[in-house]
C-alpha cells in the first residue's frame, strides 16, 4: 500500500480499528501482526498471535514487542483524545515483563491515567488467553498543540 492508497482520516476522533489496520499496513506493528479491536479516547484494545519471529534467543517473546504494543496503543488513545488540538509524542515508556510467553494470542488494553493540558499518562496491560497479566507498562505522552 502506498501513501496515496491509505485512507484519509480527517480527524483522529474518526479513527476506527479498520482504518487503523489500513494505516498500519507495512509498518512495524503490521509486521508483528497487531490487530486493533477497539479505539476510543477512553480505551484502545489490540491483539496479536505470538510467532517465532517475535522470540528472543531463549524462545520467549522479546520485550521489545511488548514495548512496541504498549507505546502504540497509548499513542493512538492519546492522539484520539487530543484530536484536532495537535499531535502527541511519547516521551517515556516504562514496561514491566511479568510472565514468559512462547505461543498463543495476547491482548493489550490501554486506558488513560491522566490527561492534562501538556501531558498524558496511559497504562497498558497485556494478558494471555487465560487473562494472566504477562506485561504491563505506562507511557507518558507530550501534547503538541497545532500551529495557529
Amino acid at each position: 500500500m502506498t501513501q496515496h492508497d491509505r485512507p484519509e482520516i480527517r480527524s483522529l476522533a474518526d479513527l476506527t480499528p479498520a482504518a487503523m489496520a489500513q494505516l498500519s499496513e507495512g509498518f512495524f506493528t503490521d509486521l508483528i501482526g497487531l490487530k486493533y479491536t477497539e479505539i476510543s479516547p477512553e480505551r484502545v484494545v489490540g491483539e496479536w498471535v505470538v510467532s517465532p519471529q517475535q522470540h528472543q534467543p531463549a524462545g520467549i517473546v522479546n520485550g521489545g514487542v511488548y514495548c512496541t504494543v504498549i507505546e502504540t496503543l497509548a499513542s493512538i488513545g492519546g492522539g484520539v483524545w487530543y484530536g484536532d488540538r495537535g499531535t502527541v509524542v511519547g516521551v517515556n515508556n516504562n514496561t514491566d515483563f511479568l510472565r514468559a510467553v512462547r505461543e498463543g494470542v495476547l491482548r493489550a488494553v490501554a486506558t488513560p491515567l491522566h490527561r492534562g493540558r501538556l501531558q498524558q499518562l496511559w497504562q497498558v496491560v497485556i494478558t494471555d488467553e487465560t487473562d494472566r497479566v504477562v506485561a504491563r507498562g505506562q507511557v507518558r505522552l507530550q501534547n503538541l498543540p497545532a500551529a495557529a
